[in-house]
Parts: structure tokens; C-alpha cells; sequence
């Protein structure tokens, strides 16, 4: 079977790609060109194994020392297709993988729980200190949340993947959370997308999530505080 070679300049589809072809005509051009977009999403999920198994290991070793495990859990997930055509429309880019690769760094997302904010930035320093981990950005919500209450630490990094022929760099996008950050940013993802609300109802409900945020914020800091009690 001939081995598929992705060419960094190849296009994300065959077909001739133009400004205002519509999601449905993207996916569809898709659909018949699936081999060399599963390849080079197949990179992104063997990142996520990488990232995943870094910070699973690391849990492993707190456990060692006797201390508490400071991951609950760890989610992740690779950007749908639509997603993925949203997000190159928006940026306006070249619809080939070379594009793609270099102005997106979200394609593969990966989310660790934690109980308490200060096991967030314990184990970002200690994941950050690993050699072969390139910080590319960091955006601290936690510390400056966003308007309507979202808090998160955000790392953009670079992880390499080690292939048959080749060690490849990928862009992970990684995000620390405690439990009540991730149930509030979840039940506001579900609020986003309702569609059947009207402008004052959506209105009150973000009033109101803002205030869950910041009352969420509060019961964080306070658990912070009676575990350091306790310790």
C-alpha cells in the first residue's frame, strides 16, 4: 500500500476552495477527502495522549508523597469539523493544512480538574517545567476573569509527538479548572447556545451567572482556606 505523505502546503480539500463556499459545501468536500484530514487530525490525538499521561503521571507521584490527588479529572476533545471551518473562516486564513496548523492552536483541547486553586498552579509550574513542553501563551483567568465571570487558566503549548519517520511539534490548547469553575462555565456553554430565549431573558439568566461566578469564586477561596487550616 503506498505510504500518504501530507505536504505542508497541501490543501485541507481538493476541490477549489473560495470565499463564500457555505459549512455544508466544506463538509461535503470533506467527506471526500477524509484520508489526509484523519492523518492530521490522528496528530492532534496522539498530542492529547501525551498531554493526558504527563498530567496523570503527575498525579501519581503527589499520591506517592502523601499528599492529596489534585486532579479529579481530565477531559479533552478534538475541534468538530464545523468548528474547525468556523474558526478558518473567522481567521480568514488559507484553507491548507500549513495554515490551519500555524493560526489555529485549539484543535486539540485538553481540561484538568482540580478541588483547589492552588493545585492549579502547582501543577501548571510542574507541567510547564518539563523540557519538552514549549510554552507558547498563557492567559490567567482566574486571577483577571472575564466579563461575564468565566474563570480558567489557559496555557497555548507545544508538545512533540514522536511518529514512525518523524518528531512532530503539535499546539495543544490545556486548561486548568477547580469543580465549581468547570460546573459554571458548563451550565453558561448550555446558556450560550439557547436559542429560544428572548434578549431580556437572556439578559437576566447572564445577570444571574455572573453572580453564580462570582459566589463560586468565593466558596473556592474559602475551601482554599479551610484546607490550609487543616494542613
Amino acid at each position: 500500500m503506498e505510504e500518504l505523505t501530507l505536504r505542508h502546503d497541501q490543501p485541507l480539500i481538493k476541490e477549489a476552495v473560495h470565499s463564500d463556499m457555505t459549512e455544508s459545501e466544506f463538509l461535503e468536500a470533506i467527506g471526500k477527502n477524509m484520508l489526509p484530514l484523519e492523518q492530521f487530525i490522528m496528530y492532534y490525538k496522539c498530542a492529547i495522549m501525551e498531554i493526558e499521561t504527563k498530567f496523570k503521571v503527575l498525579n501519581e507521584q503527589f499520591s506517592l508523597k502523601g499528599e492529596s490527588n489534585p486532579i479529579e479529572f481530565i477531559q479533552s476533545r478534538i475541534k468538530s469539523y464545523g468548528s474547525l471551518y468556523k474558526k478558518i473562516q473567522a481567521k480568514k486564513i488559507s484553507h491548507t493544512l500549513e495554515a490551519i496548523e500555524e493560526n489555529i492552536s485549539d484543535i486539540a483541547g485538553v481540561r484538568v480538574v482540580c478541588s483547589f486553586i492552588q493545585d492549579i498552579y502547582h501543577l501548571a509550574d510542574c507541567f510547564l517545567a518539563q523540557d519538552d513542553i514549549r510554552l507558547i501563551a498563557k492567559k490567567d483567568y482566574i486571577r483577571a476573569p472575564k466579563p461575564n465571570g468565566y474563570r480558567s487558566l489557559h496555557l497555548i503549548i507545544e508538545v512533540p509527538i514522536f511518529l514512525e519517520h518523524e518528531k512532530r511539534p503539535i499546539k495543544v490548547e490545556v486548561q486548568l479548572r477547580t469543580i465549581a469553575m468547570d460546573f459554571w462555565a458548563s451550565l453558561e456553554h448550555k446558556l450560550r447556545y439557547k436559542k429560544d430565549l428572548s434578549a431580556a431573558q437572556l439578559r437576566f439568566l447572564s445577570g444571574e451567572m455572573k453572580v453564580c461566578a462570582d459566589q463560586s469564586a468565593e466558596w473556592d477561596k474559602r475551601m482554599q482556606n479551610i484546607r490550609n487550616i487543616i494542613r
